[in-house]
């Protein structure tokens, strides 16, 4: 009697440790199978915004270079009296798209550990505000928010300019970094000089163009740097796009690979776990 009941109590052991890693396995594939829904959905959704933000980004382009071939042929430097820099971080508040705020982020810590007493940052997206703040916090004057959830208009551009020169914040010189779209699998992070009126005013080759007093000059001013920023603002929507597109095609690739993977180490684990169960009850019934 004593036997019987130890090799039952053995059986029910094992019985319930094999059902319990089957119900380990499955919940699993349940999971990763949800997840594999949801990266799927993800990809198709940030496919049809992508198109929608190439189509927006060629209209834009022409916008963004009239404003840099402006600063391109008067020569404009900034002046060397003026150490003070202003830095504009071109993100968005939405991840799951790659480094691409991270490599806004990190050539921006780059300029800041070099020399964080004379540049002062605008974040725009709380991702680039994340990342910055925990080392450089004291260097951020001006975050925005609510930036990626709608493609960025000329209004938004316009607003946050505004911000910026009534910031109270004297710069000699500045530029924004954001990330340039190339291809749909590849971005580069670039940047767009932004200068201020005494820098504009002291262009030598400024005499050029006719007519220009300050008045005229920083109305030029706030406008170009409205394009600018609506210009970069769109490249970093199509490149945020196109990668998130291609990260959610990736992920759901590897979600599909650990699938087939839990699967076979679900069936796998089932047929070893009847076979045992077969084998002891053999085997106790021999006893017997």
């Amino acid at each position: 009697m004593l036997g019987k009941a130890v090799v039952q109590n053995a059986f029910f052991g094992q019985q319930q440790r094999g059902m319990a890693t089957l119900k380990a396995i499955s919940m699993r594939l349940k999971s990763v199978k949800n997840i594999q829904k949801i990266t799927q959905s993800m990809k198709m959704v940030s496919a049809a915004k992508y198109a929608r933000a190439e189509r927006e980004l060629k209209q834009v382009r022409p916008i963004g270079n009239g404003a840099k071939q402006f600063y391109e042929q008067a020569e404009i430097a900034p002046p060397e009296d003026v150490p003070q820099k202003l830095v504009i971080a071109i993100t968005s508040d939405r991840g799951l798209c790659g480094a691409v705020h991270t490599s806004v982020a990190r050539h921006i810590r780059t300029e800041l550990a070099k020399d964080d007493q004379n540049i002062k940052v605008v974040c725009v997206g709380d991702k680039s505000k994340a990342i910055l703040s925990r080392i450089y916090g004291k260097n951020i004057i001006l975050a925005c928010n609510e930036i990626g959830r709608l493609p960025p208009t000329f209004g938004d551009a316009s607003k946050l300019a505004d911000a910026v020169l009534k910031s109270e914040y004297k710069f000699g010189s500045g530029e924004i970094v954001y990330n340039r779209f190339k291809s749909v699998v590849s971005y580069q992070t670039s940047i767009l000089p932004v200068y201020s009126l005494q820098s504009v005013a002291a262009s030598p080759k400024l005499s050029i163009y006719d007519s220009l007093d300050d008045e005229v000059i920083q109305s030029y001013l706030e406008f170009s740097l409205a394009s600018l920023l609506f210009y970069s603002m769109k490249e970093g929507a199509c490149s945020e796009q196109s990668s998130r597109m291609t990260a959610m095609d990736n992920a759901s690739k590897n979600a599909g690979e650990m699938i087939d993977k839990l699967t076979l180490t679900f069936n796998r684990t089932r047929q070893a776990v009847i076979t045992r169960e077969l084998i002891e009850i053999i085997s106790g019934a021999s006893a017997l």
